[in-house]
């Protein structure tokens, strides 16, 4: 069996999670090495949308952006428009899904990447921020979460809501007057989380090689439920592996 680390699998089973002609908001990091394998394997007509202003790039082997604002995540991209143009692509209605990740991401799928503790103004710990993180959620038609599974970053209730999610469940994020898209996936390094149709609760969905369902609950600051059916992820194959270690030779996302 071909040996893979923990972020190797996140990228790759994050990397299926993406269709061909479709189009990807995705950050930098593990959400646009998955992007860009999914391009070269199984949706070469996926149009990736980055941050910047960057429309259709290329992402060439062993040049793996670490920024959004940088030329090789320009590299021989379709549109280089105004970043501002970027968002309203968005809210067009032109990107299909959101790729993000979040510090704290809660039990409705709302995430944090602003402080850490209960006064904004005298935060524990203050975050990089928003950025386009709220406009992804905000607009994008769907949006998957990628990120390591910690307890610390699953708790019930979110410190500050960055990016909305499904808010808090029952309608509530159509109350508050965004009427399309919403968190579908949070995809993890233990396994794949859903939400329930009717209370958008998560649950899990699918369980990663090597973890099991007590795993994942012992990383989980919050009571999961679980779908009705939970099927177990495909390993990475060596093809996907050889192909994602192409794309970030020097490791700085891949570990």
């Amino acid at each position: 069996m071909t040996e893979y680390n923990a972020q190797e699998l996140l990228a790759v089973v994050a990397s299926r999670e993406l269709r061909d002609d479709t189009t990807v908001f995705a950050g930098v990091g593990v959400p646009l090495l998955a992007a860009a394998l999914a391009k070269q394997r199984q949706a070469p007509r996926l149009t990736m949308v980055i941050e910047g202003g960057i429309i259709g790039p290329e992402i060439a082997p062993g040049r793996l952006p670490i920024s959004t604002n940088e030329m090789r995540a320009a590299f021989r991209a379709t549109m280089l428009p105004a970043i501002t143009d970027a968002f309203l692509f968005a809210q067009r209605g032109f990107v299909d899904v959101g790729f993000m990740g979040g510090a704290q991401i809660d039990q409705y799928g709302n995430i944090n990447t602003s402080i850490l503790g209960s006064d904004y103004w005298k935060p524990k710990v203050r975050l990089p921020g928003t950025g386009g993180a709220n406009d992804i959620a905000s607009l994008c038609r769907e949006v998957i979460i990628v990120t390591a599974h910690e307890k610390r970053r699953f708790i019930p209730k979110v410190d500050f809501v960055t990016s909305p999610g499904w808010l808090a469940g029952n309608g509530s994020r159509r109350r508050a007057g965004l009427l399309f898209g919403g968190v579908s996936r949070v995809v993890t390094t233990l396994g794949t989380l859903g939400f329930d149709p009717a209370t958008k609760r998560m649950r899990i969905e699918a369980i990663h090689p090597g973890a099991t369902i007590d795993a994942i609950r012992e990383n989980t600051g919050f009571d999961l439920l679980e779908a009705p059916e939970i099927v177990a992820t495909e390993p990475p194959t060596p093809d996907e592996l050889q192909m994602l270690r192409a794309l970030d030779p020097d490791r700085r996302f891949l570990g």
